[in-house]
């Protein structure tokens, strides 16, 4: 008996991961069921994938070369399973996409409904995660396509969808938000700025655009979302930095919401559609692509 696709990515996971209980819930079993699929694994291959201690799971040196044939191997698998969609006429199918939690969920409702209008037989599968989980996941051939900052995934092909400024949010009482224009980075010196975990592209931007500013990132508190930056701002924290599409849809849900757009060459950042070299779909997102980047040049001119 061999290992099952099923147990290579399971390897994967772990790997990623380093520890096994995160990699069950990023697939979604129970940690007992991975656990056994592994130990099986194991067992077939006749030797140690991953020594067990409390510093989690880490691979031998046999494991290491079977995690890297293990990617490959789904990799490939994936690449047969999209040239079999890439043979038909029109898109159709189950692609997988994954997304900055800081653009799915303002993008790609409207997205979706337009994707689905004109491609009646595809079926998106959405997943959001910050950037290195984007990368993990396209490279092990988890997702099809991702939306994130194409500067962060070297060696893949991309498509530019849109760019989408920066701006800031504050408490009320708070002077340079008390005007109507944009505000300039160096008036947003006297406060720390908020932004989301480390592993979110948008918070190393934010690093850079803070120091430039001669501030700081708050050290008391770091997001895990966009609305808990904002809810921290407007609680006198510090300013919190927000992209675009976030900003906009808010202040025009909330009137109460202010947000100004940050005066500063620094201050944006590009996103893109981004899929592996290899994939055979390539045409296909391009298609994609180009749907996308109507729908958010529209988002972006109803919004503001």
């Amino acid at each position: 008996m061999r290992p099952t696709l099923r147990q290579l990515q399971y390897i994967v996971a772990v790997a990623d991961c380093g520890r096994f209980h995160e990699a069950a819930r990023r697939l979604h079993v129970s940690q007992p069921s991975l656990s056994t699929q592994l130990a099986e694994a194991e067992l077939d291959l006749g030797v140690t994938i991953f020594e067990r201690g409390r510093n989690g799971a880490t691979p031998t040196p046999v494991g290491a070369e079977i995690i890297r044939q293990s990617r490959r191997i789904l990799t490939e698998v994936e690449e047969l399973r999209t040239l079999a969609l890439g043979g038909k006429q029109t898109i159709a199918g189950r692609i997988r996409l994954g997304v900055l939690p800081s653009i799915g969920p303002y993008l790609l409702p409207r997205v979706t409904r337009e994707l689905h209008t004109r491609f009646p037989d595809l079926r998106l599968s959405v997943n959001e995660c910050d950037t290195l989980e984007l990368d993990r996941g396209l490279r092990d051939a988890r997702f099809d396509i991702v939306i994130s900052t194409p500067g962060d995934h070297p060696g893949l092909q991309s498509i530019d969808l849109f760019e989408e400024k920066l701006w800031v949010c504050g408490p009320p009482e708070d002077l340079p938000l008390g005007d109507a224009g944009p505000v300039r980075l160096s008036q947003l010196s006297k406060r720390p700025f908020l932004t989301l975990g480390a592993g979110h592209r948008l918070s190393k931007l934010i690093g850079e655009i803070a120091r430039e500013a001669g501030t700081t990132i708050s050290a008391e508190y770091e997001g895990s979302s966009l609305d808990a930056a904002r809810q921290m701002a407007v609680m006198g924290a510090g300013y919190a930095i927000l992209p675009s599409l976030y900003a906009l849809s808010e202040a025009k849900r909330d009137p109460d919401f202010i947000v100004r757009e940050i005066d500063h060459p620094q201050c944006c950042r590009r996103i893109g559609l981004i899929w592996r070299p290899s994939s055979p779909l390539a045409r296909e997102f391009q298609e994609v692509a180009k749907l996308m980047q109507s729908v958010a040049e529209r988002l972006l001119l109803e919004e503001g």
